[in-house]
């Protein structure tokens, strides 16, 4: 997993991107228009900073990062199709087999997922009545075959739940989704938080509001009470969600009603995935679900989405109830530990007093050779949302160790190492030396174990009949004195031995040279003539 890549983009690309980015309100660093000298190298290195700052500031937000300019400016291999063309054929080609709906408008970009589309519609029979329709088409959590997926899909029409949002009409193919739902003037609970219109663009309703306010205590138990009891509905019946936020959840009157359904069917990926993937706790769908519960709790009692996850402290809260539950969620020990279940949240302090008044009757009917298949999916996204975890916990480590090795202390700490190390290399290899020189000595001048002689002198021979006349002294530099002519060693010699030694050194200490008698040579090396 890399974790960063390079673009090749110009200047006046940044511009354009920045100027289509305008419509969320928000002060982007772009660094300025330079006419006059902007090929110079100090300039050139000065403004690739200032752009590597402008991408930061820009993919760590978390709604900039998921729109389509973004993506298609980092990306465009990968993000180079219309999908507003695509979703226009898919949705012409509906209307072809079912000429009872017809197109009103499209609403651009009111949501945040790239290939999502919505369109508002009418039917023939009641031109009065506006309805909404989405298309999908499938993500990369799709487990379902073909023929489960549409079945599924066909299925959301006949469940009725008094927390979920009714589903008119709904089909299904190989790749993609239609949904048709009645449309809601009021909108979204993120629209209630966020005082925004429906029909207004994703950026320009949710990245920088102009008043950040939290709904009132009662409205937060209510609420709050509905989305839990609906969650806990959903886990039970094995149907997989993992989708809950503030806009996917539609009002009418006092009363939350769940929307998207079909967006685990189509495998596509949670609002809130680049948070929870990074913690390895969080690894089932009903974790998935508590810990989506708790942002969209935070959005309620402060009319803003936390600046991070986990949170260290929790700014003042209506009652002190709501942060009890918040730091049961979103707290560094509760990422730590693991979500909480739904009904243990239930039954804390902040919901477990509020009176639901809805007695509508849930029906939600699933074939068990669906119930399976459902179960199958599910193991699958947890499957695959465990791997990407341990990926992203890898990589981490991996980038943590390089920046630790990297870092001025730690190139200190190992050049101070290096050089201790070769100190003591260098002492160790002089101190070898020293004792190897000290042994070869040693051996040089012990030898085997024989009777001491005279340094300058042969080790006589142990005859009896020893020679009283001493041999020539051998030269300077001659080797150590060879063993004894027999090869025998005599550590404690006889006292004839002895005496014969004795008398040996002192014909030795006694010579004189004058006392030699002439020799008469007769010499036959002459010429003789006869």
């Amino acid at each position: 997993m890399e974790n960063n890549w390079q673009i090749v983009r110009r200047y006046s690309d940044f511009d354009l991107l920045n100027n289509s980015l305008q419509i969320s309100a928000l002060s982007l660093p772009l660094p300025p228009k330079k006419l006059i000298g902007n090929m110079d190298r100090e300039f050139i290195a000065e403004r690739q900073k200032g752009l590597q700052n402008y991408l930061n500031v820009i993919t760590t937000n978390h709604i900039l990062s998921n729109c389509e300019l973004v993506k298609k400016f980092l990306d465009p291999n990968n993000y180079s199709a219309n999908y507003t063309e695509i979703a226009l054929q898919h949705v012409s080609m509906f209307f072809r087999s079912e000429p009872k709906w017809e197109v009103v408008e499209p609403l651009k970009d009111i949501g945040w997922r790239i290939r999502k589309k919505y369109f508002l519609i009418k039917s023939k029979n009641q031109p009065k009545e506006r309805l909404m329709l989405s298309w999908a088409d499938c993500g990369p959590d799709k487990y379902l075959s073909d023929r489960d997926f549409q079945c599924a899909v066909k299925l959301l029409p006949s469940f009725s739940h008094p927390y979920i949002c009714k589903v008119t009409f709904a089909t299904a193919n190989e790749s993609s989704a239609l949904v048709i739902r009645p449309f809601n003037e009021k909108g979204t609970l993120k629209d209630l938080i966020y005082k925004a219109k429906l029909k207004d663009p994703f950026l320009k309703k949710y990245c920088n509001p102009k008043k950040i306010q939290g709904l009132e205590l009662q409205q937060i138990k209510t609420f709050g009470r509905q989305i839990l009891e609906v969650l806990k509905f959903l886990h039970e019946k094995g149907f997989p969600y993992g989708h809950l936020h503030s806009s996917n959840v539609v009002l009418e009157g006092d009363t939350c009603r769940l929307l998207d359904l079909e967006n685990s069917l189509l495998g596509l990926p949670s609002f809130y995935r680049s948070y929870f993937s990074q913690f390895r706790k969080i690894n089932t769908l009903e974790g998935v679900d508590v810990h989506c519960f708790g942002h969209l709790l935070y959005e309620m009692t402060y009319g803003r989405p936390p600046d991070s996850v986990p949170v260290d402290s929790f700014p003042p809260a209506p009652s002190a109830s709501v942060v009890s539950v918040l730091e049961s969620v979103l707290s560094c020990e509760a990422i730590k530990n693991g979500m909480p279940a739904v009904s243990k949240l239930l039954q804390m302090p902040l919901f477990s007093d509020v009176l639901l008044t809805n007695s509508e009757k849930p029906q939600f009917k699933i074939p068990t050779k669906l119930k399976e298949a459902l179960k199958t999916s599910k193991e699958g996204i947890e499957k695959r949302l465990t791997e990407e975890q341990k990926l992203i916990h890898q990589h981490r480590r991996l980038t943590r160790a390089q920046s630790h090795h990297g870092s001025e202390e730690e190139k200190k700490k190992r050049k101070i190492l290096a050089r201790k190390k070769s100190k003591l290399s260098a002492f160790e290899s002089g101190e070898e030396h020293s004792v190897k020189y000290s042994n070869s000595n040693n051996s040089a001048g012990s030898g085997a174990s024989s009777p001491l002689t005279s340094p300058s002198s042969p080790t006589p021979p142990s005859t009896a009949g020893a020679s009283t006349i001493p041999p020539p002294p051998p030269p300077p530099a001659a080797p150590p004195p060879p063993p004894p002519l027999d090869g025998a060693v005599h550590p404690h010699p006889s006292p004839a031995d002895s005496a014969n030694r004795e008398a040996l050194l002192s014909s030795i200490q006694n010579f004189q040279k004058g006392a030699l008698k002439k020799a008469d040579v007769c010499d036959y090396s002459a010429p003789r003539i006869s």
